[in-house]
């Protein structure tokens, strides 16, 4: 019933902001202040005004109804009305990915959380073609995200690191599966912790060589063509979320 409920409402296109946790959990009745971006898209992109209905959600409170309670250009604030969601965390992988040009780094980013990403690990491999990430940028691209695709939590971004530190912090009891160019993949019959694509020009003899030898890694194959890595990152994913589904 709950959810049925939700959908009416949601299917009314209202707005949808996530609003981080705070000290104080969410309860009806509360006003919660909203951020000066937030207001500012609320009043001047989307042209609401006091009382027009809006959603409001984060990963500790769930979701919730509300309604604007007072706005003014960069600042406002939202009146609570009831908990539409309980909190559930999204059922994913975390994805460790080279980075990209700009574009196809974003594009990673909100496609990996419209697909369930539950971490985003920037890997930096030999064949890295950047190094510079504006991870700011990045968040609000993921926290975008995560209000178009109705999920109840926004995925983390970690600082870059090469794959070397990461292989050998990485624990042997999570499955991480590698996407490999030109080479076959295991039915491990495992259900995956973690993704991982390489760079556009894949990863090097030697990369592969140290993928391999550590224990929790497992060949993943994407088919007999050679795709872009952004494409690689979505058909890695749906691979792994079909397994899970077959596993379930």
């Amino acid at each position: 019933m709950a959810e049925a409920r939700y959908r009416k409402r949601m299917s009314r296109s209202d707005p949808r902001l996530y609003v981080p946790a705070s000290e104080t959990a969410f309860v009806e009745g509360q006003t919660v202040p909203l951020l000066p971006g937030q207001a500012h898209y609320l009043g001047n992109v989307m042209r609401q005004g006091v009382g027009s209905p809006v959603h409001v959600f984060n990963e500790r409170d769930g979701e919730w109804s509300a309604e604007i309670a007072a706005l003014k250009k960069d600042r406002g604030s939202i009146l609570l009305q009831h908990r539409e969601r309980e909190p559930m965390p999204t059922q994913g992988v975390e994805l460790l990915f080279a980075p990209l040009k700009r574009d196809a780094t974003e594009l990673v980013i909100r496609m990996g959380t419209e697909l369930g990403v539950t971490r985003f690990r920037p890997v930096v491999t030999e064949r890295t073609n950047t190094h510079r990430l504006n991870l700011e940028r990045l968040g609000v691209i993921a926290t975008e995200a995560a209000e178009q695709c109705e999920r109840l939590d926004v995925p983390e971004i970690l600082q870059p690191e090469t794959l070397r530190v990461v292989l050998a912090e990485w624990p042997e009891d999570r499955p991480l599966f590698a996407a490999l160019e030109r080479r076959p993949g295991e039915e491990a019959g495992l259900r995956a912790a973690a993704l991982l694509i390489g760079p556009e020009g894949g990863f090097s003899d030697a990369e592969v060589e140290m993928l391999r030898r550590h224990s929790a890694v497992h060949a993943l194959s994407l088919g007999p063509l050679v795709l872009r890595a952004e494409t690689a990152v979505c058909a890695g994913l749906a691979r792994l979320a079909a397994g899970a589904e077959g596993d379930a």
